[in-house]
């Protein structure tokens, strides 16, 4: 099974596009084989309905705090949650959690998922810094209109008319799962600093920092047993990319490659636990 890792973003561009890690795995070894952009979200798109297999981690909330969807009255059920937020403009988005923040005490302003405080992870309604709030926005509908499989969460129709996963055909089953690159480089390197935007503050200590996420990652020093292998090339290119896009990317597919890992050792919903089925859970939290 091919394995994809994806850092998210809600507005690409030629300069900060969706970055997308491509890979496998094997007796515990994660292979890179490349690294794929996209600056707009209409090639993304296109890219997701290929008719290829995988199983990735997308750097991107899947659900959103009950606490706030019950408040504001949207529906329950995800799949209609889902329409009904997509509906939205990214300014009614913004209008309405921000009235729903200004209401709530200091210290409280953000409704939070089950999945944030072991993940450690922003409340998946923030719109600003980051706007995690946009990037569920404009995701996770692509996703869906590509016949994605969003375990615990969402299964296509044309899969639910089969007996299961293994009985619809090989080239359309895409299992994505939500995915946190935050809470690996953690892990490894707790919380110091390793890429930045901003050009200014992409400093010797964040190259340095890259340059120790990549070892921790090769020698395999994560309580996921798995070992990243890259080329030479690959790894100056991760270390090189100051705003560790390329990094998150290859992040969220070791955690793609956790997640297949369970399945094939018998876990029907790819090592995610019980949860909310309206907020989701992030894979290896």
């Amino acid at each position: 099974m091919n394995l994809i890792g994806c850092d998210f973003s809600s507005s690409p561009t030629k300069r900060k596009p969706i970055v997308v890690a491509l890979g496998h795995a094997n007796a515990g070894r994660v292979q890179l084989q490349s690294l794929q952009r996209f600056d707009t979200l209409g090639s993304f798109a296109d890219w997701l309905k290929l008719p290829q297999a995988w199983v990735g981690g997308f750097d991107l909330p899947f659900g959103l705090p009950r606490e706030l969807v019950e408040t504001l009255g949207w529906p329950t059920d995800w799949l209609a949650f889902m329409q009904h937020y997509t509906a939205l403009s990214r300014a009614e988005i913004r209008d309405t959690f921000k009235s729903f923040c200004d209401a709530r005490p200091v210290g409280g302003k953000f409704a939070h998922r089950a999945t944030d405080t072991p993940a450690d992870s922003s409340p998946s309604m923030k719109w600003v810094n980051p706007p995690v709030a946009y990037m569920l926005h404009a995701g996770v509908p692509l996703l869906i209109d590509a016949g994605v499989t969003l375990p615990r969460l969402h299964v296509p129709d044309v899969l639910t008319r089969a007996t299961s996963l293994e009985a619809a055909s090989a080239q359309s089953v895409r299992i994505a799962l939500e995915a946190y690159p935050g809470l690996l480089a953690r892990e490894l390197i707790g919380n110091t600093s390793y890429k930045s935007d901003d050009k200014a503050k992409q400093t010797p200590e964040r190259l340095i920092a890259r340059k120790q996420l990549l070892q921790a990652l090769e020698v395999g020093q994560t309580r996921l047993g798995l070992r990243l292998k890259l080329t030479h090339a690959q790894h100056d290119t991760l270390v090189d990319d100051a705003s560790g896009d390329c990094l998150d990317a290859v992040l969220c597919m070791v955690q793609a490659a956790w997640a297949q890992a369970q399945h094939e050792a018998g876990h029907a919903q790819y090592g995610l636990p019980e949860c909310d089925s309206l907020e989701g859970w992030i894979v290896t939290a």
